[in-house]
């Protein structure tokens, strides 16, 4: 006698799969082509993402590297590597944190605000095209599918013995 086969279940089990990869694409292609869009400022899209975290008013005055490495949700030594980059080439620095004296904040330089002044254009139009078709209420309902999917990566990495700090609670 045949198995019956829950159709519901083969189905989402495929969603789920498909979601998974496409967001993998997009990972992928979005590292390929920003990095590309920034290419006269010699930006790769790590350091885009740093220097628009960097931005933030409240990380003005510059943020612990164990924070900025749970808000962008990499390792820290992998961070640690693409900072002394940033540093060498003048876009951030290590400031004195000044409740801590023992503490480093990372707080972008002159220099880092001026590139990331100077690369709104070329973020606004890459943004536009990517986003091209998508409604300011897709955006909303995808920014809100995508936090729910974050949230349960961000529990299964804790089950699998990751950090358990919380990146929203930094944002």
């Amino acid at each position: 006698m045949a198995q019956d086969i829950d159709t519901s279940t083969l189905l989402y089990d495929g969603l789920t799969n498909r979601f998974a990869f496409r967001l993998y694409q997009c990972a992928n292609m979005l590292n390929k082509t920003g990095t590309k869009a920034l290419e006269r400022h010699q930006v790769t899209t790590q350091q885009w993402a740093i220097l628009g975290a960097l931005v933030r008013e409240r990380w003005a005055q510059g943020i612990a590297v164990g924070d900025l490495a749970s808000l962008l949700m990499v390792s820290r030594q992998n961070l640690t590597g693409v900072l002394s980059r940033m540093e060498a080439r003048g876009l951030v620095e290590r400031a004195i944190d000044p409740e801590d004296n023992r503490s480093r904040l990372i707080k972008l330089t002159p220099e880092g605000w001026k590139r990331w002044s100077d690369m709104q254009s070329e973020i606004s139009g890459f943004y536009k095209e990517a986003m091209k078709g998508l409604s300011v209420n897709d955006l909303v309902h995808a920014l809100h599918y995508l936090d729910v999917f974050r949230r349960n990566m961000r529990s299964i990495e804790e089950q699998q013995g990751g950090e358990a700090s919380d990146p929203a609670a930094i944002e």
